[in-house]
């Protein structure tokens, strides 16, 4: 751990205008990001009584090794630049904000030249609308019902491609689900509309469609069209049932978010009940732990930074009110900021008295309940994962916390297609988004302990060429300069996006996947690149050993101990991605031609000598002057193809034929 009178900055340096601090840890990365209205005075805070800070600020102040700032013109900057480099830089200090459950929303794919209804989780996709979120069984059902009154497309892309090719529509089409553009039952303008439509009930118009169907149904009675008239009454049903669903809690004119929190010391759960047209369309929960000291005020701040500045993905549906419990920090430019995004007043309110308030207290005890319940799931797990990363690190006698984890694995059949995998754990939980996958070839695939030499060396040799390609020390704000702007090159703005590492930071230990020859070339890797903070150990898959570099004698960790059990779960990990990519290579390798490696004869070519003389047995029996004969085939390339197929048929020819069973020669 540093000491933070090391890179403290000379109080002077420091400017006393309004700008945003970053604190970076020895290998560089962001681990805070902050802003202050005086940044002399906000700075010379973490570092006036260390010993005196609260234990996360105190944890963080020693965990850095230096710290930067960019000056800025007013606090609404300041607030922007914040939440662009705690989006980019993901500090491990900071408050983020993450979703409790995975909610699904309706959304309409309107980006598309056929829109799609479909659900979805996850990240949101450009060009599409989201309508909710909803419980699972309440999406289902309504994206069923309004699909009869708005029969918009839903099948996959596969589907559709089917039903064009065929000219045949899917199931839907035919229960009058889908309107089939598919198969030109509408035009695509026609479908856009549908698609339009659907969007607008979903958006609070469906006053509009019930009165449109119930003067179709009349018109339809007056024509005697009784059964046009019935189907519309049926639509005018379902669309009711849907509309109806949701309670009025607040006047019909309402748009608004209601944000609750509740909150201990150590973690914070916030809900939102999203209103439109008085009506509750979807609810939202998150679940925070809080790593930096951050009042409520602070906290609903980040909230709302986080919510609607992700990348768009709540900019066109900002109301305009937005209800919290407290007054946020910096209210003013946080309302200046939200108007922007929504190019229209936002007001950001705490309600008082009436029904508003009434439904905040309603928000705030499912935020109580949503609280409760995460604890109670996570209690164990988060247990758990401690207990394990302890035990490892006091049986291996480590001096440093088992903060991330890599575990490397080598995979083959009889020495061909090597590969090799890597897995990551960080905090006990797998990291997939920096998992990797190795192809091993020539001396480095003779055998398993070359195999993981080489990428042991490979990878830390990224990790040091990453390292070598950051900006130096001296480039970097750490007495207060003021970045001159337009004129520079793009990597002397410190707010521009970093250029993305192949691979993370690097791990506190490597698990090797065998004994002691494996860890022992997985320790000369790293002392030859000159890594000492690195530690490694193996485990032995036959006794579940652990062996350390140089050591006669293995660890053995007790059978019931939380820390051999997440070894093994890591080690099972890397083997499980190892033999996927094995296998894809394997499958690759099988699928050969004898035409494969002619030079010049590309996929094209390969097809019209097929298609000109119908069977490789044709084309190895072909004369020169009968292979120009296929289309795209010259001379050279015709000479260039008999010559592959002549030396591959004398290799055949030299080859012994072996029974696999018994061994027995059976030609030569």
């Amino acid at each position: 751990m540093a000491d933070p009178a090391s890179y403290r900055p000379r109080t002077g340096e420091i400017p006393t205008t309004p700008g945003v601090y970053r604190f970076r840890d020895p290998h560089g990365r962001v681990i805070y990001v902050g802003k202050a209205k005086n940044l002399r005075s906000r700075l010379n805070s973490y570092f006036a009584n260390p010993a005196g800070l609260l234990p996360k600020t105190h944890a963080m102040v020693h965990a850095a090794s230096s710290v930067e700032w960019t000056v800025v013109a007013s606090e609404l900057e300041s607030l922007q630049l914040e939440y662009t480099w705690i989006k980019e830089f993901k500090p491990r200090f900071n408050v983020v904000f993450r979703d409790d459950k995975s909610y699904p929303y309706l959304a309409v794919t309107m980006g598309e030249k056929l829109p799609r209804v479909q659900v979805l989780r996850g990240e949101r996709r450009k060009g599409t609308r989201y309508f909710g979120p909803y419980t699972a069984g309440a999406i289902r059902e309504t994206m069923d019902t309004l699909l009869r009154v708005f029969p918009v497309r839903s099948c996959s892309p596969g589907v559709l491609k089917r039903a064009q090719a065929s000219g045949r529509p899917c199931l839907l089409g035919y229960i009058d689900k889908c309107s089939a553009p598919c198969v030109g039952r509408v035009t695509p303008e026609e479908h856009r509309q549908l698609a339009e439509d659907f969007c607008a009930f979903m958006g609070g118009e469906a006053g509009r469609f019930i009165r449109r169907l119930e003067k179709e149904m009349s018109d339809a009675v007056a024509g005697l069209d009784y059964e046009r008239a019935a189907r519309v009454r049926d639509d005018i049903a379902a669309l009711r049932k849907v509309f109806e669903r949701n309670a009025v809690v607040l006047s019909e004119d309402t748009e608004a978010d209601v944000f609750a929190l509740h909150e201990d010391d150590l973690e914070a759960s916030v809900q939102v009940f999203h209103v439109r047209g008085g009506r509750i369309r979807g609810q939202r929960g998150w679940v925070v732990e809080k790593v930096e000291d951050v009042t409520t005020p602070e906290l609903i701040e980040h909230l709302l930074q986080q919510v609607y500045g992700e990348d768009g993905e709540y900019q066109e549906r900002i109301p305009r009110e937005v209800l919290v419990p407290e007054t946020p920090a910096n209210h003013a430019e946080l309302i200046e900021w939200l108007g922007g995004l929504r190019g229209a007043k936002v007001d950001v309110r705490v309600p008082q008295r009436g029904d508003k308030a009434a439904l905040m207290s309603t928000v705030r005890e499912n935020a109580e309940q949503a609280l409760k319940l995460h604890k109670v799931r996570r209690a164990g797990d988060i247990t758990v994962r401690s207990q394990a990363l302890q035990e490892l690190q006091e049986a291996l006698e480590l001096p440093v916390p088992l903060l991330r984890i890599e575990c490397f694995d080598i995979s083959h059949v009889q020495g061909t297609n090597v590969v090799a995998s890597m897995v990551v754990v960080e905090d006990g939980l797998p990291k997939k988004a920096d998992y990797r996958k190795f192809s091993i070839t020539g001396d480095a695939a003779r055998d398993d302990t070359a195999a993981m030499h080489d990428v042991l060396t490979r990878r830390f040799r990224h990790y040091l060429q990453d390292k070598a390609a950051q900006p130096p020390k001296s480039g970097e704000i750490q007495s207060g300069e003021i970045p001159s702007g337009a004129g520079e090159e793009p990597s002397d703005d410190p707010t521009a996006p970093a250029a993305k590492a192949k691979f993370a930071y690097p791990p506190n230990l490597v698990v090797v996947d065998g004994g002691q020859p494996q860890v022992n070339a997985a320790a000369r890797a790293l002392a030859g690149l000159g890594i000492d903070d690195v530690y490694v150990v193996g485990l032995a898959k036959r006794l579940e050993e652990v062996w350390l570099p140089d050591s006669d004698f293995p660890v053995i960790l007790p059978r019931t101990s939380q820390g051999l059990y997440l070894l093994q779960r890591i080690r099972d990990e890397a083997h499980r991605f190892a033999i996927t990519f094995h296998r894809q290579k394997r499958g690759k390798a099988m699928t050969v031609s004898a035409l494969d490696g002619v030079p010049g004869l590309g996929e094209a070519k390969r097809k019209a000598l097929l298609a000109h003389f119908g069977s490789l047995k044709k084309i190895k029996a072909a004369s020169v002057a009968e292979l120009t004969g296929a289309k795209g085939i010259g001379p050279a390339l015709a000479e260039a193809v008999s010559r592959h197929l002549g030396e591959a048929a004398e290799r055949d020819g030299a080859a012994v034929a072996v029974n696999m069973t018994t061994g027995e020669i059976l030609e030569s």
